[in-house]
């Protein structure tokens, strides 16, 4: 995965600024891992949920251990055979390392979202960013902002 560092000193306003410039790192599972160690993995995390990508990096979709323990464990499959492939949730919001922050935000908006993938424009996976980096990101530049003269 890419290693995004911040850059709170960068010129531009917020409206310029990517997405990439706020991008948190996200752990993910691989797609050919069983049930069992993707719980285990998310355990270790103290996460409910994860995203999934495959031996490329691409994201596919996430997972979520409510429903793995519940579609797993309901119908007595057994995890440690059972691929995470079947449990994962496609269709998710995400949003690509190139677009605007303020982009970003409402699509957030408009999906009632707090948090999303990013992903590069072949669609793999690079981290995430969520609402309150956004806020915080706002805050950050309004301090910065020169103050505006009253003419």
């Amino acid at each position: 995965m890419e290693q995004i560092k911040p850059n709170y000193f960068g010129g531009g306003n917020f409206e310029a600024r990517t997405v990439k410039d706020i991008i948190e790192p996200a752990k993910s599972i691989c797609n050919k891992v069983s049930v069992r160690a993707a719980l285990d993995q998310m355990q270790a995390q103290a996460t409910d949920s994860s995203p999934v990508i495959d031996q490329c990096g691409e994201l596919l979709g996430i997972l979520s251990k409510n429903k793995m323990n519940r579609n797993v464990g309901g119908f007595g499959h057994d995890p440690k055979a059972e691929p995470v492939e079947a449990h994962i949730e496609k269709n998710n919001a995400y949003c690509f390392e190139d677009q605007t922050i303020a982009e970003a935000e409402q699509m957030m908006l408009n999906a009632k979202l707090g948090e999303v993938f990013v992903v590069t424009r072949e669609k793999l996976l690079v981290g995430t960013i969520n609402i309150e980096a956004i806020a915080q990101e706002k805050r950050w530049r309004k301090r910065l902002a020169p103050p505006k003269s009253r003419d």
